[in-house]
């Protein structure tokens, strides 16, 4: 009799009814869903579309830059490309969330609220996983003194396939295996439908790869320091390999810092929300820690134009280029120019900036032209 009165207490919260809407989640953890748009809510969505539009458009141009430019096609470049494209899908998942958000809430179907989450999921594992790739190949290279890494295409190709699949699997977890739909006492407090355990998971799983990356670059600045001490006295071509390696290991650094300064608020909020509960009070930072995490996906391309001084000639050539299209020449192929600024006191060169093509060539005038 007391299993039967203890089973019959415990069903209303273990019952597995998966025919409950989205607003039950919500009202259960106490998360408030607007039910008429106010001032706050339309700026807010106002703005957020903004940055989604002003993140795609500038990872859209990262995309062409390393497409277009011959010099950007090693595999380093092509692990960073695919980031800006987990950046491009992390703009469209916002805008996604954006415009499902609000007193739309409440019209959710559970499958649209989960696909809304799994998006902003696909994205920043997508990101981890590229930055983890680009920590590997940068270690591999540079414990070599090597500029660029010999991994096959095919082996990048495949490498970026498998970001994706894990990433996508990663996604689809929470609708599939681990939320709370049978275990209410388990529902988080700032995505209502997951459960705290994967939140917990997800933020520690995410947590200690930002660890095992801050080490591994580490380990990689303090190899090119002694390096470059040690062998102070090398020729200046290879001198200039070197600088370009540390240049580039300092842009990736930057890249790799704006993203964990971006996104540990996010994670740290979703790991006390699943220890705590309702006591974390995580709704009320959530929203400020995705703005946070929104603004990442505009960082790179800021962190590549203000770095790499060919990137930042490819940007310019390309928006050149559509000008002039706009204006009239349609139909001409589109023909970009990338153009750098030869050193003081030196005449220009034919090359575009790749350390492969540094050899000085004072017999020919002009400047490299790359055809698309």
């Amino acid at each position: 009799m007391m299993r039967l009165v203890s089973a019959a207490a415990s069903s209303p919260a273990d019952a597995c009814d998966h025919g409950r809407n989205v607003t039950f989640f919500y009202d259960h953890v106490g998360k408030k869903v607007s039910e008429v748009w106010t001032l706050r809510d339309s700026v807010v969505i106002g703005l957020g579309l903004t940055v989604c539009l002003i993140v795609v458009l500038a990872n859209l141009l990262v995309i062409a830059a390393f497409f277009i430019n011959k010099c950007f096609h090693f595999p380093i470049y092509y692990l960073l490309g695919n980031m800006a494209a987990a950046d491009l899908f992390a703009g469209v998942a916002y805008a996604n969330l954006m415009l499902n958000t609000g007193p739309w809430t409440r019209m959710l179907t559970k499958k649209q609220w989960y696909i809304r989450g799994a998006l902003i999921d696909i994205s920043l594992t997508a990101s981890v996983g590229n930055l983890l790739a680009v920590a590997v190949e940068r270690h591999q290279t540079i414990t070599t003194m090597q500029l660029h890494s010999q991994m096959s295409k095919r082996r990048v190709v495949l490498l970026i396939l498998c970001i994706w699949a894990v990433s996508i699997a990663m996604g689809l977890v929470p609708s599939t295996i681990w939320n709370c739909e049978c275990i209410l006492d388990d529902c988080s407090t700032v995505a209502p439908l997951y459960s705290r355990r994967f939140l917990i998971f997800w933020a520690v799983l995410n947590l200690l790869t930002f660890f095992i990356m801050a080490a591994m670059y580490t380990r990689i600045f303090v190899y090119v320091r002694y390096r470059s001490a040690r062998y102070a006295a090398m020729q200046s071509l290879e001198s200039r390999n070197r600088q370009t390696i540390i240049n580039l290991m300092k842009t990736i650094s930057m890249v790799l810092g704006a993203f964990v300064i971006c996104w540990t608020p996010g994670l740290l909020t979703l790991l006390l929300d699943g220890l705590l509960g309702a006591a974390s009070h995580a709704s009320k930072y959530e929203k400020f820690c995705l703005v946070i995490a929104e603004c990442n996906s505009l960082v790179n391309p800021i962190i590549y134009s203000l770095r790499d001084e060919e990137m930042r000639a490819t940007f310019k050539s390309i928006l050149c280029c559509m000008s002039r299209r706009g204006v009239g020449q349609q139909g001409e192929p589109l023909s970009v120019e990338v153009v750098l600024s030869p050193p003081e006191g030196e005449p220009a060169k034919e090359s575009c900036g790749c350390v492969q093509e540094a050899e000085r060539d004072d017999t020919e005038e002009g400047w490299k032209t790359l055809e698309v």
